[in-house]
């Protein structure tokens, strides 16, 4: 943006998302002057600054639940958001597929995610390497576990150097076994993971993205438009006591347990990578085996 006046003797303007002043000769200075920070625009330029930084985390976040529930998106929508960096930056470079009427996925035009215009739709390129269009009404990103050729995509995304913004395609998937006795030993995989203070678990949960309530740590996923909460014991009590993790676990909303069974491939998927994500901040004995 550009220079707006702070007093007889400074601008002021947003470069990478920090307040920065400069003075009458046009040298930017190496912090604001107590003389700029007290003056109204300057409070209005954090204002603005603080917003930004709340749309960019709020766009971020709505991609991330497009994609973990691999819902289908108006390409216009797409179109119409995609001036903005907040919303392009988190959309460039995913894997899109289109949708038909009938709402079926047809994953052999599935391609990177490029460009979008609300006239000419989506511009992608496909696992050919060539540049297209996408202009069906709605797309979907999916959920990279729910890829029938993710190995494919993951190294034609290598080789172009591909670095999505919403993490897809390098993102940690766990494929649910196909025996129900392999089902219930993966649930205890990560459990028993120790840590010196139930406060570090708690951080590490919810600087993960993660709901801390009750004890549990938690992550909601919609598996084709049904909710299923995975689960994992983390403790409750003073912060300050020692604890360590329990085995994952899916019930529905309310609470009444999901049997793995019935546990669809994204939530499976997701709550694997929740207890995983626990497991690996623990407290590392010198004689353990890395899992």
């Amino acid at each position: 943006m550009g220079w707006l006046a702070a007093g007889a003797d400074y601008e002021v303007s947003l470069d990478a998302g920090r307040v920065v002043a400069r003075n009458r000769q046009g040298r930017v200075l190496r912090s604001v002057p107590k003389a700029v920070r007290e003056t109204d625009v300057h409070l209005e330029l954090r204002q603005l600054q603080e917003w930004l930084v709340r749309h960019a985390t709020a766009c971020r976040q709505q991609v991330e639940q497009w994609l973990v529930r691999s819902l289908p998106v108006p390409t216009t929508l797409i179109a119409e958001v995609w001036a903005d960096d907040a919303w392009r930056e988190p959309l460039c470079d995913l894997v899109v597929v289109p949708v038909d009427d009938a709402g079926r996925w047809d994953t052999d035009r599935a391609g990177l995610l490029r460009d979008a215009d609300v006239d000419k739709g989506l511009g992608i390129v496909d696992l050919d390497g060539e540049t297209g269009r996408l202009t069906t009404t709605q797309v979907v990103l999916p959920h990279p576990v729910r890829l029938p050729d993710l190995p494919d995509l993951r190294e034609f995304a290598a080789d172009l150097g591909v670095r999505q913004g919403t993490l897809q395609l390098f993102r940690e998937v766990w494929t649910r076994p196909d025996d129900a006795d392999a089902r219930r030993r993966e649930l205890t995989r990560y459990a028993a993971a120790r840590y010196q203070q139930l406060r570090h678990l708690q951080a590490r949960a919810t600087a993960a993205g993660y709901r801390v309530q009750g004890g549990t740590a938690t992550v909601k996923v919609w598996e084709d438009g049904v909710p299923v909460v995975a689960s994992v014991w983390i403790g409750e009590g003073d912060p300050a006591w020692e604890t360590e993790t329990g085995a994952l676990g899916f019930t529905d909303p309310a609470g009444a347990p999901v049997r793995p069974d019935d546990v669809g491939p994204v939530a499976w998927s997701e709550g694997m990578r929740m207890a995983a994500a626990l497991h690996a901040g623990r407290v590392v004995a010198e004689d353990e085996e890395p899992k």
